[in-house]
């Protein structure tokens, strides 16, 4: 597949699969190669979240990403898979204009959908004390913003609460409800604590709802089919990949430093013969061999 998948058909399929109550995993990819592995291994979409791109810049997850940078982010993961991708915009990367521009930059890039959090800039990551959160009415201007400023209605625009370790549980459920009017598609409660929790959610707030399964969090982590009997639709796995992953690099770095040879971590490498199929290398090798072979015609004399 040397053609990028067409967004548009991605975004139908997630907008069609919650109005009929299908349920969505998606799991957060640092790079274009993990979210093309999270197609292949049978995930139904892609979580391009702020943590991740942080992280992959060293960089705490505070608001520092830019509108730019998570547009260009979104623009390359999108590339590599035909799965819906939720991009995690933060607070926005602004007031409601600046949401509005954010909108028209990301659905421009191919996402399925994006959120925003309502918390103060500069944010914190939903997992950690001394949150703040701005005015209900402030974060439905906000949301009103973003639905005015699409052009595809496929495209979803989910409000994320972080009130629960601020306010406490019934005035995320009131903030969700006033979401849901300002236009939301989705509703996103962040650091809800336990099942209890999750259903007491459900039962206030009506709508299509994402679970966030973040690991060291808040969240009790609980598994794909009681959310879904719970009645969450869209469950994220947000920082699963790199965890996994930047575990596995220091293992070996530090086995390598030690040894002074990498032979005896060879059994924990993706070989070349795996990622030359996860990047499709035959398959370039094929167009291009197929666009060289050609002979030129004969020059017309006269």
């Amino acid at each position: 597949m040397l053609n990028p998948p067409d967004p548009a058909i991605a975004r139908r399929a997630l907008k069609d699969g919650l109005a009929a109550g299908r349920g969505f995993r998606f799991v957060g990819a640092f790079s274009p190669l993990v979210a093309r592995l999270v197609e292949e291994i049978g995930f139904e979409g892609v979580y391009v979240g702020s943590s991740t791109m942080s992280a992959d810049l060293a960089l705490p997850d505070i608001g520092l990403i830019s509108l730019s940078e998570a547009t260009g982010r979104g623009r390359e993961i999108v590339r590599a898979t035909a799965l819906p991708c939720l991009l995690d915009a933060d607070t926005g990367y602004g007031e409601a204009v600046n949401v509005a521009r954010s909108v028209v930059e990301l659905e421009a890039a191919g996402l399925a959908a994006m959120q925003i959090e309502d918390q103060v800039n500069p944010k914190r990551c939903g997992h950690l004390d001394n949150k703040q959160v701005i005015e209900t009415r402030a974060m439905a201007e906000k949301l009103r913003a973003a639905v005015a400023a699409r052009r595809d209605a496929n495209f979803l625009i989910v409000a994320r609460t972080d009130a629960r370790g601020v306010e406490g549980l019934q005035a995320a459920i009131a903030r969700g409800n006033a979401y849901r009017d300002a236009g939301a598609d989705a509703v996103f409660p962040d650091a809800l604590q336990d099942e209890a929790e999750f259903a007491a959610f459900r039962r206030g707030v009506a709508g299509p709802l994402v679970a966030n399964m973040t690991e060291f969090g808040r969240s009790r982590l609980l598994d794909h089919a009681t959310l879904v009997r719970l009645g969450y639709q869209i469950v994220l796995y947000p920082v699963t990949t790199l965890r996994l992953a930047m575990r596995a690099v220091e293992d070996g770095l530090r086995a390598l430093h030690q040894a002074g040879t990498q032979s005896g971590l060879l059994d924990r490498m993706q070989t070349r013969a795996r990622l030359y199929e996860l990047i499709r290398y035959e398959a370039y090798g094929r167009f291009d061999k197929a666009v060289a072979d050609f002979t030129l015609p004969p020059e017309r004399l006269g």
